[in-house]
């Protein structure tokens, strides 16, 4: 009886040691998986194989590859998001997806490939430098990189810790053969925006500022004031922290995203670049089901004039403008 105790205390013994085991390995995993990783996770996994650790520093931030000679994350490639070709000129049309082609050698060129586990840095130092992250993120799965997470926090991050090793020497990647499989579920193109705005089947999310939903003010890329008929707005500075340069925690982002109906969603804003921080939170960090990402965004809805524009300009804005008090 003493003996058939014994056995049964270690084989429940034996049992909960895999249980645990399969706890730590299914906490582990999720960790990995992470759309955002943390500093410590990162320096962790420095020596990993498969890992390629991205820095898309540019002149969005500040940056480009000067300030990433002067001091980088050991190991990490540089991938200037503004010249590298992430975004490109197509029918006149600026900062569109690069066909599949540019996307494969760029991509492939970092040292990418179908298994590689990709996390991109950003600088860390505002909301407009994260959607270069997000967007650089979005582009990856897009082609089919399964494994990709954003540095939470970026380089400044990892600096504000001066116990982190920061290294200058130029990491010289080396290039695979890189095969895109495109995955048209993130993607919504002019055509089916079209659509939606004429009979609906899913909610459009602008990502831009107020004032320039409302048409008070005007950037560049866009043609016109305005928003695209029957969108929301969902400013994406709202998402983030500008205090601690991060997103903010997971609970106030979902409240402030709760204005958007459950169901299909399309992020857009100027350029496709502020739309991608809103994507990748309602996508990649709330779970959200069925959201896209209009990448062409207001460059290319107004780039034909006969697409209809909501605004809330009016004659007076106009004339500010012309007085040199508006935009």
């Amino acid at each position: 009886m003493a003996r058939a105790t014994h056995r049964l205390t270690a084989f429940l013994k034996l049992i909960g040691a895999i249980i645990t085991l399969s706890m730590l390995a299914s906490t582990a995993f999720a960790e990995s998986a992470s759309p955002l990783v943390s500093v410590d996770w990162l320096k962790g996994h420095l020596g990993d194989p498969d890992m390629v650790i991205v820095d898309v520093r540019s002149v969005i931030d500040g940056g480009g590859a000067e300030a990433y000679a002067r001091g980088h994350i050991p190991g990490a490639v540089h991938s200037d998001y503004d010249k590298a070709g992430w975004r490109v000129s197509r029918n006149g049309v600026p900062f569109m997806l690069p066909t599949v082609p540019e996307l494969e050698k760029l991509i492939g060129d970092l040292g990418i490939d179908e298994d590689s586990r990709v996390v991109v840095v950003p600088a860390g130092v505002s909301a407009t430098d994260f959607g270069s992250a997000a967007r650089v993120y979005w582009t990856l799965k897009v082609t089919g990189v399964a494994k990709i997470s954003i540095l939470d926090g970026g380089f400044a991050a990892w600096t504000s810790d001066p116990a982190n090793v920061i290294e200058t020497t130029v990491s010289t990647p080396s290039p695979k053969i890189f095969s895109a499989v495109i995955d048209r579920n993130l993607i919504a193109e002019t055509g089916e925006v079209e659509k939606i705005e004429q009979s609906g089947g899913a909610t459009l999310v602008d990502a831009r500022s107020p004032a320039l939903f409302t048409g008070k003010m005007k950037a560049d890329p866009a043609q016109a004031y305005g928003h695209i008929p029957g969108a929301i707005n969902l400013d994406n500075e709202s998402l983030y922290d500008p205090t601690h340069n991060r997103l903010k925690p997971p609970a106030e982002m979902a409240e402030i995203a709760s204005r958007v109906p459950s169901g299909p969603a399309i992020t857009y804003c100027n350029t496709g670049h502020w739309a991608a921080i809103d994507w990748f939170v309602l996508s990649e960090l709330l779970g959200r089901k069925g959201i896209k990402l209009y990448y062409g965004s207001m460059a290319d809805w107004t780039s034909v004039a006969t697409r209809p524009v909501a605004s809330s300009r009016t004659k007076w804005d106009d004339l500010k403008k012309v007085l040199g008090f508006g935009h």
